[in-house]
């Protein structure tokens, strides 16, 4: 569906469709199947400077909104990529938000035209087993030593689910500075950091999965990781309300991932049930196939419009809570619900690697919980649209 889009993002739309076409399903199954990071997949969108479309023009971006973005990772998606091509650029295209945003000059100077040209691998680390969703319980802790101007942190904890570890050079860290019994309400004394990933002081162990294996999850175990005052991102103990920032902007990122992987399960699902015949006739003509893919078909459009509605909202500066998490919760169901259909479509082949659908049937069930869960979408809606006492 193209709708309301300017030139520019239809050109946008087309370009990124034609490049991420390259890659065929092949590439990424076996990309996927030996665990192995799509660098010539990465480094083609970095030659075609689409890594920066969200970083501001002085550091060699393109400075686009979010609704760039996410015709971005959508055809990506689409393109068979799944999540395994959007994974591996997601942090680069959108991650260093904060630092855009609230870093100095000297730590954007330093780090987002690198970034931009793909030559700067970072991954964000926010997530810890023992805090889950409850960012402001995180423990890792960064213990400030010397002065304000020659001084340095001194970081110690553990996080887990940290996308792309093993291959980034820089962490986005999200610590403690002061102890949630001290802090005078529990989003204070969190403080961001933009700073090396030193493996002498971080042991990085990639986490076994069910799905997105060419780009790795791990853990973290920080043991007196040393931290330049220079690398903090703004104040210290206001790291919470920075990442505020981006919450809703990255639903609708992971929005347009899902929809791009519901795209591109449909499509296979369609060329498969005109060309697989049975009982004399091809399997698209029976309604019981036909019919849900007819049915996932309008999700898709009707999950697409509210996506549209959400990016626009942000990028026009207004209010998108509601808009954000609506699309996130209704392109991740529309999303996996057609990859479900698609591989039902395939019947025992659907099952197998061999018609890929079985990746894409893994990689959107990944979009209802990352990077919030159905359920505490719901609970958004209930209790900040509705009104509704907070479950929670």
């Amino acid at each position: 569906m193209d709708f309301q889009l300017t030139d520019d993002q239809q050109t946008i739309r087309s370009a990124v469709a034609e490049l991420a076409g390259k890659f065929d399903d092949h590439y990424w199954m076996t990309k996927d199947r030996d665990h192995e990071f799509p660098q010539e997949f990465y480094d083609a969108f970095a030659e075609g400077g689409w890594l920066g479309i969200t970083t501001p023009e002085k550091y060699g971006g393109h400075g686009y909104g979010i609704t760039e973005a996410s015709l971005l990772l959508e055809e990506v998606a689409a393109s068979g990529a799944g999540m395994n091509g959007a994974s591996s650029m997601h942090m680069s295209i959108f991650g260093m938000h904060p630092v855009i945003v609230h870093g100095s000059e000297e730590l954007k100077a330093r780090n987002l035209p690198r970034i931009v040209t793909g030559d700067l691998h970072v991954c964000f680390g926010v997530t810890e087993p023992g805090a889950g969703l409850d960012t402001t319980r995180i423990t890792t802790f960064a213990k400030r030593v010397g002065t304000e101007s020659a001084g340095k942190y001194i970081v110690n904890g553990r996080k887990v689910w940290i996308s792309k570890a093993i291959e980034s050079e820089k962490i986005l860290l999200l610590t403690r500075t002061t102890k949630f019994e001290d802090a005078a309400r529990k989003t204070d004394g969190l403080t961001l950091f933009f700073t090396d990933l030193d493996r002498a002081k971080v042991d990085i162990r990639p986490i076994p999965k069910m799905g997105r294996n060419a780009v790795s999850s791990n853990e973290l175990f920080i043991d007196n990781l040393e931290v330049p005052v220079e690398d903090r991102v703004g104040e210290e103990g206001k790291g919470f309300q920075y990442l505020l920032d981006g919450l809703n902007p990255e639903r609708c990122l992971i929005a347009a991932e899902a929809l791009g992987i519901g795209r591109a399960a449909l499509r296979t699902a369609v060329r498969y049930g005109n060309e697989r015949e049975v009982f004399g006739r091809p399997i698209g003509m029976n309604q019981g196939l036909q019919f849900p893919l007819a049915d996932s078909l309008a999700r898709l459009d009707a999950a697409e419009l509210m996506l549209r509605k959400a990016t626009w909202l942000y990028d026009q500066g207004l209010p998108c809570g509601r808009e954000a998490n609506t699309a996130k919760y209704l392109c991740a169901d529309a999303g996996f619900e057609t990859a479900d259909r698609a591989l039902q479509t395939h019947g025992g082949m659907g099952y197998s690697e061999e018609y890929h659908v079985a990746r894409y049937f893994r990689e959107a069930r990944l979009t209802r919980i990352a990077p919030i869960s159905q359920e505490m979408v719901l609970n958004f809606l209930g209790s900040h649209v509705l009104g509704l006492p907070r479950s929670y």
